[in-house]
């Protein structure tokens, strides 16, 4: 894995975010984990094929999905992630992927995305761990975005 990979994802998660909650996200330590789905968060997964192939695996606290989706809806208090929650969440994940496509294929790197899959639970995911490289989103007043990459 180079690391490459992450930083479209990276650069295009902190513009999307300071576009839709006004919150410029600080940038935690890039590492390589096992990607392990569980219970309690909200999971946005991305798939990617062409010349790169894997996911893109955004994972949020559901604490932190509830006040960055009330954030994104101008500030409305959000008390559960319902389908409004759902599609919010979705859609911030397939604006970061969708413009870190356009980025890699600026370098030369064709890759084609698959609609985003919100998945509330671990068993819903149906994914088996991963080592990926990882870098968390601080965003102030928020919480974490952790940004996963799991390149075949």
């Amino acid at each position: 894995m180079k690391a490459e990979y992450i930083n479209p994802f990276l650069e295009s998660a902190r513009v999307v975010i300071e576009q839709m909650v006004s919150i410029r996200p600080e940038t935690g330590q890039l590492g390589i984990k096992e990607v392990i789905f569980v219970e309690n968060y909200i999971w946005i997964q991305i798939g990617m094929t062409g010349q790169m192939s894997g996911d893109i695996v955004f994972g949020i606290s559901e604490p932190v999905a509830l006040k960055l989706v009330s954030a994104m809806m101008g500030g409305f208090a959000i008390t559960e992630i319902d389908e409004i929650g759902k599609s919010a969440i979705s859609e911030l994940g397939n604006m970061i992927s969708g413009n870190a496509s356009t980025m890699l294929f600026n370098q030369g790197v064709k890759v084609d995305i698959t609609p985003p899959k919100v998945l509330h639970s671990a068993q819903a995911a149906g994914f088996t761990p991963h080592k990926a490289l990882t870098i968390p989103l601080i965003m102030e007043g928020i919480g974490e975005l952790d940004i996963q990459v799991l390149i075949a």
